[in-house]
């Protein structure tokens, strides 16, 4: 994704009137453990909204989606021996993928995780499941209806229609679509 089009991904969510199950915002809490939980959320709500990704933003207020910048440099910082982005993705099941992108937007730092919406199962991390319930962040146990939502959702997928035709190029896609 290019700087132009992380910009104008970043102007149509803050124009967002609320937080969403699909997007959260932060200033500034960049917790390892918390940011997990969130890419469990964020993953599982995707799933639930019918959307490709969730995404966690800091440098932006919460409740105004002004933009106040961020020191967050998630790239930088180890847990151990490893590196948070390599902790993050080896304690989520199942293994997602998630993009980091660092943008100078409106003359303020802001980092932008894209998250992967989950396809076939509920995403833990560190062994939880989580769901976002509005702009709360909430273990998806206590929301049994919604994993039923979930796991419905992965039985909707078609493997012919969806993951063999990815590799059917020209004449014969259209044979299958």
């Amino acid at each position: 994704m290019t700087n132009e089009e992380l910009k104008i991904l970043l102007d149509e969510l803050t124009a967002l009137p609320l937080e969403t199950e699909w997007v959260e915002f932060k200033d500034s809490n960049y917790n390892h453990q918390t940011i997990g939980e969130y890419l469990s959320a964020l993953s599982n709500s995707a799933c639930l909204e019918n959307k490709d990704h969730g995404y966690l933003i800091f440098g932006i207020e919460d409740g105004t989606h002004k933009i106040v910048g961020t020191i967050f440099q998630p790239k930088k910082k180890k847990i151990g021996n490893q590196e948070r982005e390599n902790w993050l993705a080896t304690l989520l099941n199942p293994r997602i993928d998630f993009r980091i992108f660092e943008i100078n937007w409106q003359d303020k730092r802001t980092v932008l995780f894209q998250i992967d919406a989950t396809k076939d199962t509920p995403v833990s991390f560190k062994g939880e499941t989580y769901i976002r319930i509005g702009s709360y962040k909430k273990k998806l146990k206590e929301h049994p209806e919604r994993e039923r939502k979930i796991w419905h959702n992965a039985r909707r997928i078609v493997f012919e229609s969806d993951f063999a035709i990815r590799n059917v190029s020209g004449v014969t896609r259209i044979l299958f679509v």
